[in-house]
């Protein structure tokens, strides 16, 4: 990543979606369906163009920093997503007792 580029995560509630921009422009998001104490992240996508530069842990982790803050349950449906709870075990606590098993966590 270049000095000069600016990475934002950011909440767009009004599309149920995290998103991260580079420099302005967005260039992924994580999908998410929210209810009263719960959000359940169903779909991760980053651009082709920004692979490979840790973007993708950088929106999910932001994502799962916003839940923690906001008292939200967290259902990791989205691989990727469960995928880096699993490297990042300090997060499956925002994952439901009851829910860890169905995720394999």
């Amino acid at each position: 990543m270049a000095a000069a580029e600016r990475v934002d995560v950011s909440d767009a509630p009004e599309r149920e979606r995290y998103e991260l921009s580079l420099d302005g422009a967005v260039v992924g998001f994580i999908s998410y369906h929210l209810r009263p104490g719960l959000i359940a992240l169903v779909h991760t996508e980053v651009d082709e163009s920004v692979r490979g530069r840790g973007l993708g842990d950088r929106m999910i982790r932001s994502a799962l920093d916003d839940a923690s803050a906001r008292g939200l349950a967290v259902l990791p449906f989205c691989p990727f997503v469960k995928a880096f709870i699993e490297r990042h075990r300090e997060f499956a606590a925002l994952v439901p007792d009851d829910y860890r098993e169905t995720f394999g966590l």
